[in-house]
């Protein structure tokens, strides 16, 4: 018999750690009966009573597990560490507590994997949030993709079913920050999209606030592209460039008609600045290129430090 793994991290989800559990309770009973279930918490030091109630759950039900952080590592590393804690022959990365991701899709999921696909994904066709969110997370991800050097279909999440060769392959990437929704297809293999409506939060508040959502995405554009860094490098470059030109056309005008297009003295300070400000553009490009390689190989801390770990 197979065991399929989903991961639920969770902060402060007192008010839906409960029903996150039932329902893919309910799963195991009904479509995946054929199945082993192991249905991986992880809380990062959560303030009300999610801890408590997780440990209520683990004692009642065996193929529930649990991981308590030590402090609170922010969604993406807790959840990460959940998935390499996982057993499973294939794995949900991430189940929200919230159930902003339905969970009934999994036995859709579970059908196409076991045809083949390596990673099956969910496409938020469609999204009950505001449409000034919608419109930023949109052009963020087609920037994102558009930059990197694979593609990242539109709409994609970290609700994502992936083989254990994949979840191995993600473990092989020494990173303490991971980007779990690229790093899958940065790895490979044989994928497929299943479109689906992404919920709004129903219970509770999230913890996924602006700065954090901010931090994530700035993560995204540093580890799958180093193009922010070349486009300072090529701006660099224009700028210089620019005042180089501003500096022979000037030049030009003032020996066919014997006058200057500012006062004297005026076009110099000018075109130092410019070019001047080109130059250093230009350098912190070069240097950030290896900055970048060198924070790539120095990056060896532990995702979380975890304070317990129940039924493992």
């Amino acid at each position: 018999m197979k065991t399929i793994s989903i991961v639920t991290p969770c902060y402060n989800e007192e008010l839906n750690i409960r029903e996150c559990h039932a329902r893919v309770a309910a799963l195991f009973d009904g479509e995946l009966k054929d199945y082993r279930r192991e249905h991986v918490f992880c809380d990062n030091a959560s303030t009300d009573r999610t801890a408590e109630i997780l440990r209520e759950l683990a004692a009642a039900d065996p193929c529930v597990k649990v991981i308590l952080n030590a402090r609170n590592f922010g969604p993406m590393r807790s959840n990460f560490n959940g998935v390499m804690a996982a057993s499973g022959d294939v794995v949900l990365l991430f189940l929200p507590a919230d159930l902003q991701d339905p969970p009934e899709l999994l036995p859709q999921f579970v059908k196409l994997w076991e045809a083949g696909n390596e990673i099956v994904y969910g496409i938020r066709k469609t999204r009950e949030e505001g449409a000034v969110m919608r419109m930023a997370r949109g052009l963020y991800y087609r920037v994102l993709t558009g930059l990197s050097e694979f593609t990242l279909p539109p709409g994609v999440g970290d609700f994502q079913l992936v083989d254990r060769k994949v979840v191995e392959a993600m473990r092989s990437i020494d990173d303490s920050y991971p980007f779990m929704r690229m790093m899958t297809f940065e790895c490979g293999f044989t994928a497929v999209g299943v479109p689906y409506r992404w919920v709004e939060r129903r219970r509770g508040v999230t913890s996924n606030n602006l700065p954090r959502l901010v931090d994530q995405g700035l993560n995204g554009l540093v580890t799958f592209t180093p193009a922010p860094l070349r486009l300072l490098l090529f701006l660099g470059f224009g700028i210089a460039a620019l005042a180089l030109a501003y500096a022979f056309v000037s030049l030009a005008l003032g020996l066919i008609f014997f006058r200057q297009l500012a006062q004297p003295g005026m076009m110099t300070i000018i075109v130092a600045v410019f070019f001047f400000g080109g130059v250093q553009l230009f350098s912190i490009g070069v240097l950030a290129e290896y900055i970048l390689a060198i924070h790539s190989q120095v990056r060896r801390k532990p995702v979380v430090f975890e304070r317990e770990r129940i039924n493992f």
